[in-house]
């Protein structure tokens, strides 16, 4: 069989500038591919990559001629996921459409349409694998609730059965990382010893997946209804083999939370270095996890870790426990205070709630000073598609839900008029660029790379700053 993989492209203003900054491998894509048998022929496409997606989807099927062609998306990929289903059924009518991913996984039944065939839902390298045998095999393609058959009369009954449980990722194939131009995939990595000069700002990186899932419960997160509650790892030796096997020095950790197994984590340490793997590491933590566990940290110091992403949230304690966060803020504080001292690099992520008074903004940005030289982002509070804030809203929104669902749009109206909120919302963005740990601690960069950064923080600060325009005229107050 020939199978196309498609990555939908997201034309939000805020979007396309944050992927000048951070544009990583379809991993997904890949491991689904991994799956593949090898007499069957498969390809990604990566609509991010291209300025023309629509052009690209048709040369694409023009091509490969596929017998199958996947999609995997957001929520703010829903509608352009709909748009090229329709495409290929005018243009490849015999292909069969299937449609997989975070929101398909979550709400299926958005994608209940005539021009899609098949939603998968959980795991999708094991779905497309069984699947595969059953096309071949000449047997119905629909298997409940992993696959559902659009075209079965009672498809939307499928669609409300509960999400089918992730496997162990030890029966999950290696990615198909030679199905990608892998010099298109980067990081801009800030983290660097102070008044160094670094070769490149953006270096090309691979992602990595050592885990899926997280036992905490956020409101704002889908992660623990996507796997059921549980937290799946892959064992430490076959995340130290699949290290080695890259060939990029760069490495990001896709995990919701890689250290929540302490032992796990500091094996995969150690085995880093006893095999002389000598990358650097962006990976993502929860503050109350590096309090608990600093000597871990110190050894992952050691091993490469540059950079961690931790949730710091909010500065308010009674914010966090609308959030549902179960941490504090004296375990932020402690937290920064930590890596600090192990010389890791902070990316530290803050939510804006609409709720935000010019006080509220006012703290945040004092807060910003207190932080740095850090990495800082700001994501606006969504009911993100699936969770349990999204099932605790009214579903009374501005705009649309699932196009803007990128965390930079306020789905609820702002306590502050809308122009104002994102006046406030992209001096935060410009005051973080500001204090950003290339800038703080003097680091040195090529010319080239200086100008890049430069424009792009620019046209990243202009993005949010005019995000409101994206909003209907009686909305902008």
């Amino acid at each position: 069989m020939r199978i196309l993989l498609v990555k939908p492209r997201s034309d939000l203003r805020g979007v396309r500038a944050l992927e000048k900054f951070i544009c990583l491998e379809p991993l997904e894509l890949e491991i689904v591919a991994g799956a593949v048998p090898s007499e069957d022929s498969i390809q990604i496409l990566d609509l991010r990559l291209h300025r023309q997606p629509r052009q690209a989807f048709l040369e694409a099927l023009r091509t490969c001629r596929p017998d199958l062609i996947g999609f995997t998306g957001f929520s703010i990929h829903v509608e352009a996921v709909r748009s090229l289903a329709k495409l290929a059924g005018e243009h490849s009518p015999n292909a069969i459409v299937m449609v997989g991913g975070i929101h398909a996984s979550m709400l299926p039944h958005d994608f209940i349409t005539p021009h899609i065939d098949l939603i998968i839902r959980g795991e999708g390298s094991t779905v497309l694998h069984e699947l595969l045998r059953r096309l071949k095999a000449g047997e119905s393609p629909g298997f409940p609730p992993a696959c559902i058959s659009t075209k079965h009369p009672d498809c939307s009954a499928h669609a409300d059965l509960p999400i089918v449980p992730y496997p162990p990722l030890t029966q999950i194939s290696a990615p198909r990382r030679d199905l990608v131009d892998r010099t298109r995939y980067f990081f801009a990595w800030t983290a660097a010893e102070k008044g160094t000069r670094i070769t490149t700002l953006f270096p090309n990186v691979a992602s990595v997946r050592t885990s899926i899932g997280c036992s905490h419960r956020c409101s704002f997160c889908i992660s623990p209804t996507l796997t059921c509650g549980k937290y799946i790892t892959v064992p430490p030796e076959q995340v130290v083999d699949e290290i080695a096997s890259v060939p990029e020095s760069y490495i990001a950790f896709t995990d919701d939370e890689m250290f929540l197994d302490a032992q796990r984590a500091l094996q995969i340490a150690e085995l880093i270095l006893s095999r002389g793997l000598r990358k650097h590491y962006y990976s993502w933590a929860r503050s109350d996890t590096i309090i608990r566990q600093p000597e871990l940290f110190r050894l992952w110091k050691r091993a490469g870790l540059d950079t961690l992403f931790v949730g710091l949230e909010s500065i308010d304690n009674s914010r966090l426990a609308v959030y549902n966060k179960d941490n504090g803020t004296h375990n932020n504080k402690e937290a920064v205070r930590i890596l600090r001292d192990l010389n890791i690099n902070i990316h530290a992520a803050f939510i804006v709630d609409p709720d935000f008074t010019e006080e509220d903004f006012d703290r945040l940005e004092k807060e910003i000073y207190s932080v740095s030289p850090a990495e800082i982002a700001f994501t606006v509070l969504t009911p993100t598609p699936g969770s349990a804030l999204w099932h605790q809203s009214d579903k009374k929104f501005l705009i649309d839900p699932y196009l803007y669902s990128d965390c930079f749009h306020t789905l609820k109206t702002p306590r502050l008029p809308l122009r104002r909120f994102y006046h406030r919302y992209g001096h935060l963005t410009d005051l973080a660029l500001r204090n950003n740990p290339l800038r703080l601690n003097k680091i040195r960069m090529p010319i080239g790379d200086f100008a890049k950064a430069f424009a792009r923080g620019i046209s990243y600060i202009i993005a949010h700053h005019t995000l409101y325009r994206d909003y209907p005229p009686e909305a902008r107050r």
